[in-house]
């Protein structure tokens, strides 16, 4: 098991470490499927064993594993939870477009700046979510169709630019916007958050593939493992409803807050 292998596209990795990195893909795309947060889980458990030598190679192989799960999880939600398609849609394409950058400028950013201002951010997002149990229990959009398509499109862009950078509560952030500004419920929120995922995942990838990036063997049995555990993921959410999502959007968002500040604690 801890044999490496010399399999083509899988970085000699030991059978064991693939396992590991599969079970994490599963239950990232679980998670990610509910409400976001997935990268919580795969991404740190890909620099664990760093395939490839280079961060870069984990940040571009956990992307194919995302886009197949936020793909597989966006047609489970389609088929019982009503979307919005003409805001989704303009929403995705300006994320896929904003995440397109943030790829690009991944190694010129300083990042430490930027994780203090996502964990302010998660922070604020927790304690606002607890405080109002409310929210996003029933569906009540707060603005006409074209204020809420412009909302939709400028918090899109910052979210999708936040992704390319493969900034961490990327899913979360979008179910919170969508749920805490525009006035989607949870479950339509999650929704239209995995639709606008695939775009900014499809857009971070479309750096990383020409660049070279990526891990092929690796990513395609990760893919295929963030896919079931996406199918499971947004069945459940579907099947028990806001309340369930709202508790698993604040469990992510604590274990969002602690990562971060765990992260910046040691300096990186």
């Amino acid at each position: 098991m801890l044999t490496a292998l010399d399999w083509p596209g899988f970085a000699d990795l030991s059978l064991a470490g693939l396992l590991f990195l599969c079970a994490a893909a599963f239950l990232a795309g679980a998670v990610d499927a509910i409400v976001g947060g997935g990268g919580l889980i795969q991404l740190p458990a890909m620099l664990l064993l760093v395939p490839g030598g280079e961060v870069i190679y984990s940040l571009a192989t956990s992307k194919v594993a995302a886009v197949a799960g936020t793909t597989a999880a966006a047609r489970t939600y389609a088929r019982t939870t009503p979307i919005d398609w003409r805001s989704a849609l303009p929403m995705a394409l300006v994320a896929l477009l904003g995440s397109l950058g943030g790829a690009v400028f991944a190694d010129l950013l300083p990042s430490g700046v930027l994780n203090i201002v996502v964990l302010v951010a998660l922070v604020l997002v927790g304690i606002y979510t607890w405080r109002k149990p409310e929210l996003g229990t029933d569906h009540q959009p707060r603005y006409g169709r074209r204020g809420q398509i412009a909302l939709m499109i400028a918090g899109g862009a910052v979210i999708g630019f936040w992704d390319g950078i493969a900034g961490p509560g990327t899913g979360s952030f979008l179910v919170f916007l969508l749920v805490g500004m525009i006035g989607y419920a949870f479950v339509t929120a999650s929704a239209t958050a995995k639709v606008v995922n695939v775009a900014t995942n499809v857009g971070a990838l479309a750096f990383f593939i020409p660049a070279g990036k990526i891990l092929w063997g690796l990513a395609l049995a990760m893919a295929a493992s963030n896919m079931a555990g996406s199918v499971v993921g947004a069945t459940l959410a579907a099947r028990r409803g806001s309340g369930f999502v709202r508790r698993v959007f604040l469990t992510v968002v604590v274990g969002l807050v602690v990562s971060l500040g765990w992260k910046l604690a040691l300096g990186g």
